[in-house]
C-alpha cells in the first residue's frame, strides 16, 4: 500500500474536527419494523484540518505536506487528539491498558488493538501505527522489557511464548494512518502577512 511513515505536523491539526463514521443500512418493513445490517466490520474516522490556520508560514507548510503526499496518492500518520492513546486522553498509558491475546505455550507475536465497550458488544480496533517508544508490555500482569514492536504495523513480538492461559495486555499511543480526500488546497490571501485556507479534508484508510 502507499504509505509514507510521517506525520502531519502537530501545529496543523489544531482546531481539526472530526470522528468516527459507521455505515448501518436500513430496510423498513411494511409492517413498520426495521432490518439493520452494515457492510463495514469496522468504524472509519473523518477528520477536517486547515480551516483555522491564518498564518502563511503555516498555509504554506501544509501545501508543502500535501505536494509531498502527492494529494490522495499517500497515507500517512495523523495524530486524533480525541483518541490517541489505550487509556483515556488525560491518563497516563501503562501496561496493562488492552488485552491483547492470551498464550498457547507457542505464540510470540500479539497485534496491538483497543477495545471499545465492554462485555459481549465490545468492539476492538486493531491498531497499526503505534508511537515508537511508546508500547508497554505485561504478561500476566507483570511488565517485560523484552519485547520488540514494529510501529509501521502494530506487531508485538515477545523474546518467549507466553504460557498456556498467560494474558498479554499493553499500553501504548498511536497515530490514525490517513491519507487526504480531496485533490485540491485553496487559499485566500487576506493580508500581507494572513490568509484564510478552506478544510482539507482526511480520511482513515486501513492497513
Amino acid at each position: 500500500m502507499s504509505f509514507h511513515e510521517v506525520r502531519l505536523p502537530t501545529r496543523l491539526a489544531f482546531g481539526s474536527t472530526g470522528g468516527v463514521e459507521r455505515r448501518t443500512e436500513v430496510v423498513t418493513l411494511g409492517s413498520g419494523h426495521e432490518r439493520r445490517s452494515t457492510p463495514w466490520a469496522a468504524g472509519r474516522r473523518r477528520y477536517l484540518i486547515g480551516a483555522n490556520l491564518r498564518s502563511l508560514d503555516d498555509m504554506a507548510t501544509l501545501t508543502a505536506f500535501f505536494e509531498a503526499r502527492r494529494g490522495r496518492l499517500y497515507g500517512f500518520r495523523f495524530r486524533d487528539f480525541a483518541d490517541f492513546k489505550s487509556c483515556a486522553p488525560g491518563a497516563s498509558v501503562g501496561p496493562a491498558d488492552q488485552r491483547l491475546g492470551q498464550g498457547d505455550g507457542a505464540q510470540t507475536m500479539f497485534t496491538l488493538r483497543k477495545t471499545y465497550g465492554e462485555g459481549p458488544d465490545a468492539w476492538s480496533r486493531l491498531i497499526a501505527k503505534p508511537i515508537d517508544g511508546s508500547v508497554r508490555v505485561a504478561v500476566n500482569g507483570v511488565e517485560t522489557s523484552a519485547f520488540t514492536v514494529d510501529v509501521a504495523t502494530g506487531r508485538v513480538t515477545l523474546a518467549a511464548a507466553p504460557a498456556i492461559g498467560a494474558v498479554v495486555t499493553a499500553g501504548f499511543e498511536f497515530d490514525t494512518p490517513v491519507r487526504f480526500d480531496s485533490d485540491r488546497i485553496e487559499v485566500t490571501l487576506e493580508s500581507f502577512d494572513a490568509g484564510r485556507m478552506a478544510a482539507l479534508p482526511l480520511i482513515e484508510i486501513r492497513i
